[in-house]
């Protein structure tokens, strides 16, 4: 594969794994937000002035975007970035964005003479620093083959789901559910906890212990402890993220014409921790919604 690698969107996920990737390759970022590209230059990532330089000449394009519409104008809108691919150019989407639309993106990139590399991937900045992510793909074989350099240097597991674009979108869906009904569950047991009168971290302790334990309950267990603290916990994934995915949820099910109501409900949570302001939040500021106040009175 071509050492020259573009990453675009350098956010919470795209500035770590641009970092990540420039300890091995020649790579160049670009991102709206003039403080995210003097971060990158500082990580070792080259600030490119548009979208359109940072991907001139890169083998891979690494797009780290938060919605479809987002990805549909940055690669076709007026200034689309399709027009700027080197031939034979992979792009990885490494965004959740669901499975609509996304065929159609990549027979238009391959009008362009460029693939689509669909690669949804969780873990979280710090772990995306370390290249330590999970990564599902769907791809095409020669276009995994090119690509899959830049993906082992970010995932510790990369798994691939199909050969196809959309496949990555579709597991991603899956593990968003399960993700998002988790967080939302241990927000409601520690709630609960918190109304009996049970000790916080003891009750938290005991549950990671034993057969309630989760992935989700450790990790934003101790989070939405602190979620009444001031400023709450570290923002580690956004509230509102959990609002977009369940919601891709949704309508994957809907399409599918499957009930999925335990995620609905689940929606529903982090829709009204939305409208109350909590969306900027760590999304473990879910419990909020469930119990306002801490038993000891202190509040939100």
């Amino acid at each position: 594969m071509d050492s020259n690698v573009a990453v675009i969107g350098l956010g919470a996920m795209g500035l770590p794994m641009a970092a990540r990737l420039a300890e091995r390759f020649t790579v160049r970022g670009f991102d709206i937000a003039p403080e995210r590209l003097a971060l990158a230059a500082e990580r070792g990532v080259a600030p490119a002035a548009t979208a359109a330089e940072a991907a001139a000449g890169a083998g891979a394009v690494l797009v780290a975007v938060r919605t479809g519409e987002q990805l549909d104008d940055l690669l076709f809108g007026a200034n689309g970035l399709a027009g700027h691919l080197a031939p034979g150019a992979v792009v990885i989407l490494t965004s959740t964005v669901g499975t609509d639309g996304i065929a159609a993106t990549a027979a238009r990139l391959a009008e362009h003479g460029a693939r689509l590399v669909d690669a949804p991937l969780s873990g979280g900045p710090v772990r995306a620093g370390e290249g330590d992510l999970l990564i599902v793909v769907g791809a095409e074989p020669e276009a995994l083959q090119q690509a899959r350099p830049v993906l082992e240097q970010l995932a510790s597991t990369l798994t691939v789901v199909g050969d196809k674009a959309g496949d990555g979108q579709a597991l991603k869906t899956v593990n968003q559910l399960l993700c998002g009904v988790h967080i939302a569950a241990a927000a409601e047991a520690l709630a609960l906890a918190d109304a009996l009168g049970l000790d916080r971290e003891r009750t938290l302790a005991a549950l990671t212990a034993g057969a309630a334990d989760s992935f989700m309950l450790g990790n934003r267990g101790p989070r939405a402890l602190q979620a009444y603290d001031d400023g709450g916990a570290e923002v580690l994934s956004r509230l509102d993220i959990f609002v977009k995915d369940l919601g891709i949820v949704g309508r994957a099910a809907r399409n599918a014409h499957l009930a999925a109501p335990v995620a609905a409900a689940a929606e529903q949570l982090f829709l009204l921790g939305e409208a109350q302001g909590l969306g900027a939040l760590d999304d473990s500021a879910v419990i909020r919604v469930v119990a306002p106040e801490r038993r000891d009175g202190k509040g939100a």
